[in-house]
């Protein structure tokens, strides 16, 4: 299988977001985008995807992050559906449960070209330093739409906003990691009756 690699950028009045990803690198992240806590989060995708990730976004922060964090959602799907190509071989399910202390969350995808995203977490608090938490959907929901992939992410349970964040994030790389590996069971074909994904 060739590697599994692309280039995406996405320039608007408000954001310029560019973002290279390698789906079978070895977890390395290069991620510049004025909001920390975020690239905290995207690192965490990265490492426990096996996923290699440069990223750089300039946005309208002085208005807030909205604008930054959707647009860098929307550019890595769009790098992501590049990147993993016709899906020919590759397992198309992932899921993973990732615990940190009390808290535990599960991430359930399906690379079907369908986007769809169901989000059922309650953080418990409206940020995490100076980062809105409404922000997590606006970046999942960005990403599905443009990787065209069925995402279901649940916190089971939490207290520490901080923990039930990494926990989705961890899980979400280790589900993408998950359906992204060949079976070599199905012999370069796609795991579908359609036969395309």
């Amino acid at each position: 299988m060739n590697r599994r690699c692309a280039e995406r950028s996405r320039k608007t009045l408000e954001t310029a977001i560019r973002v290279e990803i390698d789906l079978d690198g070895s977890g390395r992240a290069t991620l510049a985008t004025g909001l920390p806590f975020f690239e905290h989060m995207l690192a965490q995708v990265a490492r426990h995807g096996m996923i290699d990730l440069n990223l750089t976004a300039q946005g309208d922060l002085e208005i807030d992050a909205h604008h930054t964090v959707e647009d860098i959602g929307i550019t890595l799907g769009q790098a992501f559906a590049a990147a993993v190509g016709d899906k020919r071989g590759i397992q198309r399910y992932g899921h993973a449960y990732v615990p940190l202390d009390e808290a535990l969350s599960r991430v359930v995808i399906d690379l079907s070209g369908r986007p769809g995203l169901t989000f059922a977490v309650d953080f418990g608090r409206s940020t995490i330093g100076n980062f809105d938490c409404e922000l997590f959907y606006e970046f999942f929901q960005g990403f599905v739409n443009h990787a065209g992939v069925t995402l279901h992410i649940d916190s089971l349970r939490g207290r520490n906003a901080h923990h039930i964040a990494e926990t989705l994030f961890k899980a979400f790389g280790r589900a993408l990691r998950m359906a992204l590996q060949v079976d070599p069971q199905l012999a370069g074909e796609t795991a579908s009756t359609k036969g395309v994904l």
